[in-house]
């Protein structure tokens, strides 16, 4: 009995050491950056032939700070968290406040290209709110590097966006959103068309009656990772994928098959207060 339960810990602790291994912190890590989360797919190893893509997420205002906790309270290290089966290096930076800088995600990304086999061809990123202004930022900052990116309720900050026709970019703004308003992705969109009028690699959904939070769950869904991942540097002209729609009935699947991380939060607290309890009556 008790070699059983020895066994039993010792899986435990190879289980937990693998999860360690694939998500990890970051603070102080690179030069002239953000900290930042980062995620490394399975059977990721120096051995491995085939690099992976790589996920850039950034986030809204609500979990700035300097806590890289709570980059994981929504969006895609928290899609993983709760089962979401992505098959790539995520980057999931922390901004301590004010707009995103480009130079500061892209040398995180260098740092990582250099410590993976990472695919650089394939590098995709995607934010909403403050995130979606960074994501519009980044990809006009870097048309080269970023192969494909999607913008939730955001804007931009940048004041060329020519650059930005060059990317398969995918813009989703409600037109019910009351803490960014939809004309500031309309005001991306007109600028781009005036530096070319067929704008050829930009989708907009505009979609009527969606506010603000909604387009949070597209970052759990996987047809938004999939759309990300069926374009490539290495594509003829670099063609734009079709979108899938966003309507109700898409959105109301995004958590279908994942885990409720609130349950595992709340089992912790339990067990803290189990342990408060323990060493107040020690």
């Amino acid at each position: 009995m008790i070699k059983k339960i020895f066994i039993s810990a010792l899986a435990l602790t190879a289980s937990t050491a693998l999860f360690a291994q694939k998500l990890t912190a970051h603070k102080g890590t690179v030069e002239n950056a953000y900290n930042f989360w980062l995620y490394t797919p399975d059977n990721s190893v120096e051995e491995e032939i085939e690099p992976k893509p790589v996920v850039i997420f950034l986030h809204g205002a609500s979990l700035c700070g300097r806590d890289l906790n709570k980059v994981r309270r929504y969006g895609t290290i928290d899609a993983i968290d709760k089962g979401r089966n992505i098959d790539a290096y995520v980057i999931a930076p922390q901004n301590p406040g004010g707009p995103w800088n480009p130079d500061k995600i892209m040398n995180i990304f260098e740092w990582v290209g250099n410590e993976h086999n990472i695919d650089y061809d394939r590098v995709y990123v995607l934010g909403m709110s403050l995130g979606g202004y960074g994501t519009i930022d980044l990809a006009a900052a870097y048309p080269d590097q970023v192969t494909a990116a999607i913008a939730m309720c955001g804007g931009t900050t940048a004041s060329d966006l020519s650059n930005l026709n060059d990317v398969p970019l995918w813009i989703i703004h409600g037109t019910a959103d009351r803490a960014v308003s939809v004309t500031q992705s309309d005001k991306v969109v007109s600028a781009m068309k005036q530096a070319d009028s067929d704008t050829p690699r930009l989708i907009y959904n505009r979609v009527q009656g969606m506010n603000h939070s909604r387009p949070a769950r597209l970052f759990y869904l996987p047809e938004s990772y999939e759309w990300l991942f069926s374009h490539s540097l290495k594509d003829e002209e670099r063609q734009v994928a079709p979108p899938f729609k966003i309507d109700n009935e898409v959105l109301r699947k995004a958590y279908t098959g994942l885990k409720s991380t609130k349950s595992r939060r709340s089992a912790k607290r339990t067990t803290s207060a189990s342990k408060n309890k323990s060493s107040k009556r020690g």
